[in-house]
């Protein structure tokens, strides 16, 4: 009878130490989880927000919300009179 006892202990015992690592296991695959979300987040959200920076420079610089030169009135200035000079007449 012993024996018997000793066995049931024994087999109790594997059974916690299976159970105890199982949940090791599963404790590290959820931080490597965990983790890998996160910097996928991150990459995901700088992706993001350099896309709209890049949208709205464009739309700003080149696209429909670029600004529209606007027209003025230049007065064109007028012609200055030059005093006409009689052209030198050659002499022989």
């Amino acid at each position: 009878m012993a024996t018997r006892g000793k066995d049931r202990q024994t087999r109790e015992q594997r059974e916690r130490a299976r159970v105890y690592q199982a949940r090791l296991e599963l404790h590290e695959r959820q931080g490597r989880r965990r983790r890998r979300d996160t910097v996928i987040g991150v990459v995901v959200g700088l992706a993001v927000i350099l896309g709209a920076g890049a949208a709205q420079t464009f739309y700003f610089v080149a696209g429909p919300g670029a600004p529209v030169p606007a027209v003025t009135d230049v007065p064109t200035p007028a012609p200055t009179a030059v005093p006409e000079t009689p052209a030198p007449v050659p002499t022989e």
